[in-house]
Formats: structure tokens, sequence, C-alpha cells
């Protein structure tokens, strides 16, 4: 179901977190020989820290961390779907009017800067005539002064974020505990619960927990869901702090069964909680190195990842991270979104409403492997839209599903996810959802996905498509006290897990639902109870092989492929 990559290239199939401090007692009457033994333990301790803080693939070293410090950002930051306004040359008979202004006053008037100010050649001429020289000196030094004061100015502006490099904890807030420091035990997957996945520190889902890369591949995870907390992106409406403890103390419809197709996740899939990557929540730009590190680690193993966030920043790391295991410009996403996140401009070359452009800016992406579901708000504008139509970037609106009706636009995008050949990773974020069942998000917009629409089109993508990833973003649970929010995005995880499920069991049909749920078949009321009853009999046969086959060799799989189930 999902693939393990080495360094060596080509993927090879396999069966698809909190924190413990440790508190060193030191007490004053220590003596020289138990502060040998500590003092070597730190040096351990520091040897291992130091280790894990460089270790990196060559590739990912050959990218830029977010620009912090001195460092520069080595890509384009102008954006090439800013038209510059044309120039105007003025007539000579307001010659005497400009009599006050000095030649580069005059150039400036001239300009694009100032024509966001005073309108075309004709309304600049009319408003020159009926004013006085010293007014329109006035006027265009006014212009003058907010063009100079919005931009950056060497030696006024600082160009970066100052970092005190000299801080001994520089790093600490994404320090990992040396293994040294753990206590020995094998590698794979720990059960928390004293009861039958209770009685334990909450989870996602009641799952496993996982430390780890080497827990997922003793453990042969198939999905791995990790928490990021991320939380200064978006700058207004935020709580996405607290989304992943949330999740796990009001998610645990992430686990059981599926009634629709009659799939757990649980039991066909190997599904661990990661714990949650560590965030500087007070600086968004230095949380992206660390998460594309722990979402690189999770892919390498062949796991899937399933990020919790945390605001839609995240994507960039996410999306840059899945980028790194497949290949640049391997990985095709669909992100489902009110806003096409593409914006670009602003001095943060990354927040909640930038990490589309950014990813294909660096060249992780492809622009003609976006795919845009859901867009309602009140951007992108008509040159935007033109923008994505003539690069090659499907997008399926609102709009679209008024015009063409839900099923055929459904039909449509999982038709354009399930192209051969594509690597699929789905974005997620909530505020495509309307806020009558999603209310607590950053930058809700009325007139979305219902939660029935949101969690079938997620179920058949993970199903239908090659989907080696997954991210829920913009939870804000503060925002809702009834904790509806996070209970119906419990529910689209809980989709995907589906999804990921039935293509792992062969049941990659369009539009799969069990010939059980779906069907009394009592009597023939449609016409085709006959249909029904056989493929309940085909599915009960194919559970029998199953069986027979695990009891002679644990672990092999049936190969007999059930036909699809009829629609009524």
């Amino acid at each position: 179901m999902a693939h393990r990559h080495d360094s060596g290239g080509d993927p090879k199939p396999v069966l698809m977190t909190g924190k413990r401090m440790m508190n060193i007692p030191t007490p004053k009457t220590l003596t020289t020989a138990r502060l040998l033994p500590l003092a070597a333990a730190i040096l351990l301790a520091g040897l291992g820290v130091s280790t894990q803080l460089a270790a990196q693939p060559a590739s990912a070293a050959e990218e830029p961390e977010h620009v912090t410090g001195t460092n520069p950002y080595p890509y384009e930051t102008e954006d090439p779907r800013e038209e510059e306004r044309p120039g105007i040359e003025l007539p000579d008979s307001v010659t005497d009017k400009l009599s006050l202004l000095s030649e580069e006053q005059i150039e400036f008037l001239e300009s694009s800067d100032a024509g966001r100010f005073r309108g075309d050649l004709e309304k600049t001429v009319e408003y020159l005539e009926e004013n006085t020289p010293e007014h329109i000196l006035t006027w265009v030094e006014a212009m003058q002064s907010v063009v100079s004061a919005q931009r950056y100015t060497e030696g006024r502006d600082a160009p970066n974020i100052a970092l005190n490099t000299d801080s001994p904890i520089f790093n600490a807030w994404r320090l990992r505990r040396p293994a040294s420091m753990d206590p020995e035990r094998e590698a794979g997957s720990i059960s928390l619960g004293r009861y039958n996945g209770g009685g334990g520190p909450p989870t996602f889902g009641g799952f496993p927990l996982a430390l780890t890369p080497e827990d997922l591949e003793a453990a042969e995870v198939d999905v791995a869901i990790v928490g990021a907390p991320l939380n200064m992106g978006s700058g207004w409406r935020d709580s996405g702090a607290q989304a992943t403890t949330d999740m796990r103390v009001r998610g645990r419809a992430l686990g059981g069964m599926d009634q629709y197709v009659q799939v757990n996740p649980g039991s066909v899939l190997n599904i661990v909680d990661y714990g949650d990557i560590a965030i500087d929540n007070a600086s968004t730009e230095r949380s992206m190195q660390h998460i594309r590190e722990v979402v690189r680690e999770i892919g390498n193993t062949g796991a899937v990842p399933v990020i919790v966030g945390g605001d839609h920043s995240l994507s960039y790391p996410n999306v840059a991270a899945m980028a790194d295991v497949y290949g640049k410009e391997e990985v095709s996403v669909i992100h489902f979104d009110s806003h096409y996140d593409a914006w670009w401009g602003s001095p943060h070359l990354i927040s909640h409403g930038a990490p589309v452009y950014r990813l294909l800016n660096e060249g992780h992406v492809r622009i003609q492997d976006y795919i845009q579901v859901g867009l309602r708000s009140s951007g992108p504008d008509e040159a935007a839209f033109k923008w994505m139509r003539e690069n090659g970037m499907r997008y399926h609106t609102m709009a679209e599903i008024e015009q063409r009706g839900w099923e055929a636009t459904l039909d449509r995008v999982v038709k354009e996810a399930s192209e051969e050949g594509r690597k699929l990773y789905i974005s997620f974020d909530i505020d495509v959802i309307d806020p009558a069942f999603a209310v607590a998000t950053g930058t809700p917009v009325s007139g979305g996905l219902d939660m029935r629409e949101s969690i079938t089109i997620v179920r058949r993508l993970c199903a239908e498509a090659n989907v080696i990833g997954f991210e829920l973003v913009e939870l804000h649970p503060y925002l809702d006290p009834t904790y509806m929010t996070t209970l119906n995005s419990a529910h689209v995880i809980k989709a995907c897990l589906t999804g990921l499920a039935m293509r792992e069991e062969g049941l990659t049909e369009t539009h799969y639902l069990s010939p059980v749920s779906s069907e009394h078949a009592v009597d023939d009321y449609y016409g085709d109870q006959a249909d029904f009853l056989r493929h309940t009999e085909a599915l009960e046969r194919r559970g029998e092989d199953d069986e027979e086959e695990a009891s002679e060799d644990e672990g092999a799989e049936g190969d007999e492929v059930i036909s699809p189930t009829p629609t009524p």
C-alpha cells in the first residue's frame, strides 16, 4: 500500500509523542566518583544531540532554511502576476502647474509608482488643471512619502528577523532527547492503554505510539499521524496550538468501523500516533525546517504521514518533505480550501496564505500538478483565475458545483486526482467546509461543503488515488465550545484512513459502498435485489478465503477482486 524509500532510488513496496523530560538530580553532596559518570553521560548526550540536529539528506541540506539571521532567500520574490501600471507623459499644457516640482518629482508623477494614486492621464490632467502649484507640490510629496515608507530601505529597515545566535538554548525547542538517555527497549509501536484501547494517555484515535523512525520500520507502520501545532502563520482567530491536544482528547472517531464501506482502518492498517513536532511559536520561519525534517523521516520509512495542524503555513514544509522523498516535481497536490493560498509579495515569505505559491516558486510541485477544490472567498480575482488557467492549474470552485452539480464535480475531481502515475498529497483546510459545520477555523467563508460531501470526497480520493500524504489544517478549537469542529475534523481524517484501508483491501471501484450497508435487499424495490445479494455473497467468500490463507500462512492476502457495488 505504501512504499519504503532508500538512497538507492526506486521505491520498495512494504506492508503498509509526546516528549518526556529526564530530571537529573544534582545534590550538593555528589562525590567526584558520582560526577564522572554524569559528565560522561552528558558528553555522550551532547554528541547524540549534535548528530540529530545536523543529520539530514544532502538534497535537503541544499535547500535554504527560512530567512533568519543573514540567510538570503535565493528564489524570485517579485510576483510575476503583478502587472505594472503604465506610466504617462504629461502634456505641455500643464507645465505651469508643475513649476514647483523638481525633475525627479515630475518623473515620479509620470511613473507607474504614482499610478494607483493619480489615476490615468485624463484624470491626472484634470486634477492638475483644477489645483494650484502649491497644492500639487504637497500632493506629489505625500505620494512619494507613502511609496517610500512602504518599501524596504537599506539602513533604515532590518532586512531579516534578528536572532540571538549566542543563546545557549538556540535549538532547545527542537532538541530530541538522545537515545542513550532512554530506557532500553525494542524498536516498535507502544500501546499506552491499561485496558483495551483506554486507561492511558490519549493518542490520536487510541492508536499506539511511535517515537522514532526505527519504531515505524520495526512495526511496519502504514500510517503515522503526527501533530504540528503551528499557531503564528495566520495572525487572526488563532488557537491552532491546541489542535493536536483537542484531536487526541475528542477525536476517538478516528478509530473504528466505517459503516458506509464496512471497513475498519485500524484492523487493516498499522496506524500509530507519532507525537507532536516541535514548533517555535515565536517564529513560523524557524519552525519550517524542523517540520520538514520530521515529515520527511516518516515518508522515508514508507509510512503515509497524516499531519494534524495548526495553520496552513504547514503545507509548505509538508509538501516539500514529500518532494524530498519522491523527487521534485513528482508529487501532485489536491488542495481543499475556500482560499487559493497562492498569495505572494507580502514581507513574510511564508504565511497561511502563501504556501501554494512558495512551493511552486521553489520548484517542489509543478503548477499543472496542483488541483484546487472549494474556492469561494473574495479572492482570487479574474486575473488570478486567468493565471491558473493559462498555466494549467486545475480549479473547482463552489461556482462550478453550483453550475454542474456536486456529483459531476466530484467525479471530475477524483478522475483528475487518479490520473496514472500521480503521487497525491491531500491538503485539507477545514475552512473548505461551511462554517455551519466548522466554525472553529481562522478564516471561515459561508457557502462551503457540508460534512457528507467532505467525507465522501476524501474517502474516495484515498481509495481511488495513490495518496502518499494527508494534512488537516486550520483547526482552532478554542473558537468552538461545542467541540463539533474537532469532531467533524476527526471524521474527515477517518475518511482518509478508511480510503487508505479500502485501497489496501482492493476496494478501489468508483464510489464503492458496501452491498450490505447500502441496501437492505429484503424486497426488490429498485429492481436490483439479486445484484446486491450476489455481491454480498462474493464479499463473504472473500472474507472466508482470507481467513483460510491467513491460517496457512500468516500475513498472506487474498487475490480475489470484488466486483463493483451495483448502483441503484
